[in-house]
């Protein structure tokens, strides 16, 4: 559940208008291609249709494009049926909806399907265009709930690591800079970084004690010089830009340029009322993490100002 922190609802904003919803995958499989330019006629306005004569050609295509939200397959098909197809995608797709379009009464095998999970719905051809389209509509909304099911578990889970790494580190470190550099590259790698600073701060300024994590390498610190750290500092709140490509102030500036930065989160470390550290983390692509990502960041800052804390003491 989306925890409400108003600090962090104008970075959200920036996530939300540049993650736009992009139309869910579909793949439709048939035999016959007078079957296969109908289903795609009917669907292509909503979803981004592939088609497959086979399910041996379908695996290749799932193989090429990766998880779709829902598949329709025809039963019978020569080489494959449609059910073998289909219990052929569960294991690396669970979430993906499965639909069977059968113009004969095999029932056994659709039974077994649907039973054991394969399938979600079967339809008999020759199909009704409103149904085909009332039951693939709610095929895309049951993918939908699933993935974001899904998310929120990976997301619990993953928090509960990072924090658990976080207070193990901090009862190990025997100094402030191995402390910082543990726990910035377990945040970089948490969130899938090419960077990721974890600075201290003295008298709301910057500090020499630093910890960096970089994927290609230790590579240069310009927060000194960096205006939405700044911003953070001023603020004492959660700053960003999550396409600085798109900003015609920050795409300009050298450091951007030359590092190949193009995402920037920075969040404060606070303990009470002074600040300690300054988390910041930094993508080579557009940010593409979710609005609940980055109430996870502000939960991580928390754990880490206990954890420096703790070790000043």
């Amino acid at each position: 559940m989306e925890v409400e922190i108003p600090q962090l609802e104008s970075v959200k904003r920036q996530l939300m208008n540049h993650q736009r919803p992009k139309k869910p995958k579909m793949l439709v499989v048939d035999d016959e291609p007078d079957n296969l330019d109908l289903l795609y006629r009917t669907f292509r306005r909503n979803f981004n249709v592939f088609k497959a004569e086979s399910g041996v050609r379908a695996l290749e295509i799932l193989e090429d494009e990766g998880e779709v939200a829902v598949i329709i397959s025809d039963q019978r098909m020569p080489e494959m049926k449609g059910t073998e197809f289909l219990s052929k995608t569960v294991p690396q797709f669970p979430n993906t909806v499965r639909i069977i379009l059968t113009g004969f009464t095999d029932i056994e095998d659709l039974v077994d399907a649907i039973n054991s999970g394969q399938v979600y719905k079967y339809i008999t051809k020759p199909w009704d265009p409103n149904e085909l389209k009332a039951v693939v509509e709610r095929a895309a909304e049951t993918y939908e709930l699933l993935n974001q099911r899904t998310a929120e578990l990976n997301r619990a889970q993953a928090q509960t690591q990072l924090l658990a790494t976080i207070m193990e580190v901090a009862q190990v470190a025997t100094n402030q800079e191995s402390l910082l550099t543990t726990i910035a590259e377990a945040v970089a790698k948490q969130f899938q970084a090419d960077v990721c600073i974890l600075q201290s701060i003295q008298d709301n300024q910057l500090a020499p004690t630093v910890g960096h994590y970089s994927g290609a390498g230790v590579g240069e610190n310009w927060l000194d010089r960096d205006p939405i750290v700044q911003e953070a500092l001023t603020t004492r709140s959660v700053q960003a830009s999550i396409n600085i490509t798109a900003d015609a102030t920050l795409a300009t500036l050298p450091h951007y340029q030359s590092s190949g930065i193009q995402a920037h989160i920075n969040a404060p470390i606070r303990y009470r009322d002074r600040q300690i550290a300054l988390l910041s983390i930094q993508w080579k692509h557009p940010c593409q993490m979710s609005p609940d990502d980055l109430t996870t960041i502000y939960l991580v800052a928390q754990q880490i100002a206990l954890a420096v804390i703790s070790l000043d003491h």
